[in-house]
């Protein structure tokens, strides 16, 4: 029968994640047949939850030896190396940074994917429960009618009709017909007890999913928070910011590797679903329903029979017949006994209704109306919501991993900050490379220094021993080759004695020696 159907095949990666090993907790095969309220089948999905459990054990385990190692077996520093090597450090940062944002995205879009198909599926079912109880009530009126209604208007006819056995006989046929439409409707199936529990299914289903998605949305909305710290923290190198990048970090990494487990328990176990989800309905529904019944809504199929088809062509019968002897009597009955036309237009009008509701309850019973709303259930929640599971749990990997390395990259920027920190207290500072010193010395208090060249003496003039100025060049060699180098000539070309200099007088001997070898070597014009 599975074998004949040409509207639904289930995705490729339905079939991969139903041959994942079915194990027990006494690692036993287990059947991979989707059987929710079997133990060991339950079993079977808890062991593979189990599996992101000791992928976080090995995290935090290898998270463990590392800081252990940083803590206790920290290399010996260079101590002529005054700037640590922050290279590996920014570049873990820069790389984590990526794979966090990628795996965010990959993670939006499977929480949307899985919202869809869940969505899809809870409102299908709403509207099958819905067909299934507009079945119900269909048949329950024609019931109520055939049962209360026309018993009323024939026991009164029967009583003015008593004295013509030609007509009471007509009545009792008239019962005979009702009797019939009441055999066949009370033989249709009660869908009282399956619209329950598809409500129940449906709202169950909504209200998991809602707080599954407001889950993952807080917990992607966490990663990127986590990200952008840490991207500050590099930047403004904080302790504070990295102790809370370390907190959140453990916290984000503990919650990615279970809502790994859990998206992998729930993507195999509903492809388990999805592989064969006839055989699933039809154990489901053999206690309320028959198999040709069941059969002919999943499959929907012309070489399939309507297994209301009797009941409707005897309700439509009996009805067309009813019809014909009320409209006899209306006609030959009246003129001898007019007391009767309230009760047979009574039962006319009853037996309209009756019609109408058969129109209706025959569209409703059609398969392709259910079978519509069975098809959009399933391709909604085995193509967009096992393969938005898929990508979620790709995200929950991708974060794990990310995590992983973030928690090792924040104790080596930590310990780097603390490197820099005491070479910064240990400088001198008249060190010249001391940070301090050069801010100081590019940016001079000019006003509170003293120049040597300031000091002025009372003995001898200044403007006498300035030197002759050049015709040839308005700006000095020496103040050209300043600017060339982007320094600043501002004091480079104003002459010594003429900025106030101090007097020969100061050191007479040594300016006297100065004169007396520059007039030894000057050229002597007769």
């Amino acid at each position: 029968m599975a074998s004949s159907r040409q509207d639904y095949i289930a995705p490729w990666w339905t079939y991969w994640l139903h041959n994942f090993p079915h194990l027990n907790f006494n690692f036993q095969a287990v059947d991979n047949t989707f059987k929710p309220e079997d133990a060991s089948y339950q079993q079977a999905l808890v062991l593979l939850a189990c599996v992101s459990a000791l992928g976080l054990g090995l995290s935090l385990l290898v998270l463990s030896a590392y800081l252990t190692c940083l803590c206790c077996c920290r290399r010996e520093e260079d101590e002529e190396v005054k700037r640590p090597d922050t290279c590996c450090v920014t570049w873990t940062a820069v790389i984590t940074g990526l794979v966090i944002c990628s795996a965010v995205g990959v993670g939006f879009y499977g929480n949307s994917e899985t919202n869809d198909g869940v969505y899809q599926l809870t409102y299908s079912i709403y509207n099958a429960n819905h067909t299934l109880g507009g079945i119900g009530s269909l048949v329950g009126n024609s019931l109520g009618s055939m049962q209360v209604g026309l018993k009323e208007h024939l026991d009164r006819l029967d009583e003015i009709f008593s004295p013509r056995g030609d007509y009471t006989q007509t009545l009792r046929f008239m019962q005979q017909m009702a009797d019939n439409i009441i055999q066949q409707m009370t033989a249709m199936p009660d869908t009282r007890k399956v619209q329950v529990d598809l409500a129940a299914i449906a709202d169950q289903t909504a209200f998991i999913e809602y707080y599954r998605w407001l889950t993952y949305l807080l917990l992607l909305i966490l990663d990127l928070v986590i990200c952008l710290l840490a991207c500050l923290g590099l930047a403004k190198q904080s302790r504070w910011l990295f102790a809370v990048i370390m907190v959140c970090g453990v916290l984000t990494l503990i919650m990615s590797w279970v809502s790994l487990g859990a998206g992998t328990a729930t993507a195999v176990g509903t492809s388990d679903f999805c592989v064969s989800p006839d055989k699933f309905i039809v154990n489901q529904t053999k206690d309320s329903l028959s198999a040709d019944i069941v059969h002919y809504y999943l499959y929907c199929s012309q070489s399939l029979p309507n297994p209301f088809q009797q009941s409707l062509t005897v309700f439509q019968r009996s009805l067309t017949t009813m019809q014909i002897q009320v409209q006899g009597l209306l006609q030959f009955s009246l003129p001898v006994f007019p007391t009767a036309e309230k009760d047979l237009l009574g039962i006319q009008r009853l037996l309209n209704s009756s019609e109408f509701n058969l129109h209706q309850l025959t569209a409703s019973l059609d398969c392709r109306s259910l079978h519509k709303d069975y098809l959009e259930a399933l391709l909604g929640v085995c193509y967009d919501g096992v393969e938005g599971l898929l990508y979620l749990c790709l995200f929950s990997l991708l974060a794990a991993c990310a995590f992983c390395a973030l928690l090792c990259a924040v104790p080596r920027a930590w310990t780097l900050i603390a490197i820099r920190d005491r070479d910064y207290d240990d400088m001198d500072e008249e060190d010249p490379f001391n940070p301090s010193r050069r801010i100081s010395a590019y940016n001079p208090g000019r006003a509170q220094v003293h120049s040597f060249c300031s000091y002025s003496s009372s003995m001898g003039s200044q403007t006498s021993l300035q030197p002759p100025l050049q015709a040839t060049s308005s700006t000095p060699e020496y103040m050209n080759q300043s600017m060339l180098f982007e320094r600043n000539p501002r004091y480079e070309n104003v002459p010594l004695i003429g900025s106030g200099s101090p007097p020969p007088s100061l050191y007479p001997q040594t300016f006297r020696n100065i004169f007396t070898q520059h007039e030894d070597h000057l050229p002597v014009h007769d």
